[in-house]
């Protein structure tokens, strides 16, 4: 039996590939429902994945929307695409939506509503208030970059600002600007030393428009993150992409709430071993700032290795010792390969 912190995607998505598998698993999400947010694009390897644990490839594509290309200026403005990954943009509150679907048509027990404040994690135990909750041999913590297990397991890990900030916006109704549709476009505004301290992007089709921006700044205050009105950051959105302000103000104009973050990471090089009962997955284990724009394909990763770990009466913490190796493999490959660009 398995016992899951966090029903985000990596939770709701390990509960119901376990469950499928006649698993029992129960899941604790303090949240009261399902969980919404900005959006995010997943390639073939995370629909692979996604797949493989049972999601049907008809439901994923009733649930997001085909992304043809990422299309960006380097800093010469010479434009270039790539187009050889598939990928698809979706809703955070559609990909919930489907992943919840999926793990409810089982036997997965998915309580909302219901956080964990205390975790021992040498006898795995759990409690919600001063309510204890039933635990399992295995905890699988999913609860995020802010994740309470990680805190109780590791307390000098911490979640670290990478230097800027992330705003996303969705339109209340369709925008057509003059780019291509179902294209990622990114704009980006450089300093002298040829990197970037801007970048706007946006994504548009006869059904939605999006558009997010990321700004270099200080980290904000608690109460200036998260759902805010667009009013607030029209100046700062506007100045951090001067060489598009047409489009920019399209997008503004057609927007009346935006989302909100500081962009963070979680180090991974120096974490303490896997060990059971309480496995980190996700963001609470190797949170990457969503400029690089694999974390969620990462979280549904280690879902795949863990789930085929536990069906198999394999190590969870092996696969996730191996997980973390492949995730750093890439990155150091990924960090080489923007050297070398350079």
């Amino acid at each position: 039996m398995v016992t899951i912190i966090g029903g985000g995607i990596a939770g709701t998505l390990l509960a119901g590939a376990l469950a499928r598998e006649q698993r029992a698993v129960t899941v604790y999400e303090s949240q009261p429902t399902v969980g919404a947010g900005h959006f995010l694009a997943l390639d073939d390897r995370a629909h692979a994945a996604l797949t493989r644990l049972g999601v049907g490839i008809d439901r994923l594509h009733k649930a997001s929307h085909r992304l043809t290309e990422l299309r960006a200026a380097d800093r010469t403005g010479v434009i270039r695409g790539d187009a050889r990954t598939e990928r698809r943009l979706y809703l955070r509150a559609d990909l919930m939506r489907a992943l919840t679907e999926f793990a409810t048509d089982t036997t997965a027990d998915i309580r909302f509503g219901t956080p964990v404040t205390e975790l021992n994690s040498t006898e795995g135990t759990l409690f919600s208030g001063a309510n204890p909750v039933p635990a399992d041999d295995v905890i699988i913590a999913a609860d995020g970059i802010d994740s309470l297990a990680r805190r109780t397991l590791e307390p000098d890990r911490n979640a670290e600002y990478s230097g800027q900030i992330i705003i996303y916006g969705i339109t209340t109704r369709p925008i057509q600007p003059n780019t291509d549709p179902s294209v990622l476009h990114f704009h980006r505004q450089f300093d002298d030393d040829g990197r970037p301290v801007s970048t706007f992007g946006h994504f548009w089709n006869d059904q939605i428009s999006v558009w997010f921006t990321r700004l270099t700044r200080g980290p904000l205050a608690l109460q200036d993150i998260g759902s805010q009105p667009l009013d607030g950051w029209t100046e700062p959105i506007l100045a951090g992409a001067t060489a598009i302000p047409e489009l920019v103000e399209t997008m503004l104009a057609a927007t009346d709430t935006v989302h909100v973050s500081n962009a963070r990471t979680v180090p991974l090089a120096d974490a303490r071993p896997p060990q059971t009962p309480v496995i980190l997955c996700g963001d609470a284990d190797h949170a990457i700032t969503p400029a690089a724009g694999v974390g969620a394909r990462d979280a549904i990763e280690d879902v795949a290795a863990l789930a085929e770990a536990i069906i198999s009466g394999s190590s969870p913490a092996a696969a996730m010792t191996e997980r973390r190796r492949q995730i750093l493999d890439e990155r150091a490959k990924v960090a080489q390969m923007f050297r070398s660009a350079t």
